[in-house]
């Protein structure tokens, strides 16, 4: 069921790669989408496209929720998982699993990962600890892609658990180091005014 789950958010990243790559890419237009459905409030860098999909997880289904929108080179997402309050003691794992599997797989590729600590706002102005995730995505030695990662976790009042995955690919090889290049104003905006409630 694990390598199902990561089959499933892989085509959804890839099906909403695909639709956004051969989408006309305008220059940045910043925007506020709120997304009450699932619990957050996010700033891109234009009009994103939504993607609902359930994914098979422990003989059960659950929601996932790519908003995402490609700007020239860059495709910043947000996905969303809705783990019911009923199967919250498989939370750590299946976060976990999320995690392990992009890290694992851009790293048996040659690719490497920075860790950096950082910061969340929730809609209630809390200041939360998270980490972000810089990725060199490489194909035969030679560096791909770069990804920033961010993975938050939020407990609804009614139990529910949701699983944020914030994150830019920036979909054209480049030499630059994903930390620095990834940490520029127009990435940064994204992951700063990113607000789960």
């Amino acid at each position: 069921m694990e390598l199902g789950l990561f089959r499933a958010v892989i085509k959804a990243i890839t099906l909403a790669a695909l639709i956004f790559l051969t989408a006309c890419s305008p220059k940045l237009d910043w925007r506020t989408v709120q997304s009450p459905q699932e619990r957050y409030t996010s700033l891109f860098p234009g009009k994103p496209d939504k993607i609902e999909r359930r994914i098979p997880y422990l003989d059960q289904e659950l929601l996932q929720t790519l908003e995402a929108v490609k700007i020239e080179d860059d495709i910043y997402s947000v996905s969303t998982i809705q783990l019911p309050a009923n199967q919250s003691a498989s939370l750590n794992k299946l976060l976990s699993q999320l995690q392990t599997n992009l890290i694992d797989r851009a790293k048996a590729s040659g690719g490497e990962v920075a860790v950096k600590d950082a910061f969340y706002r929730t809609a209630d102005k809390q200041r939360l600890s998270t980490k972000d995730y810089f990725i060199d995505l490489k194909s035969n030695g030679n560096t791909q892609q770069l990804m920033r990662v961010r993975w938050i976790n939020r407990v609804a009042p009614n139990g529910d658990s949701w699983i944020y995955q914030v994150s830019v690919l920036h979909a054209k090889a480049s030499s630059e180091n994903a930390k620095i290049f990834l940490s520029k104003e127009e990435y940064e905006n994204f992951f700063s005014d990113f607000s789960p409630e």
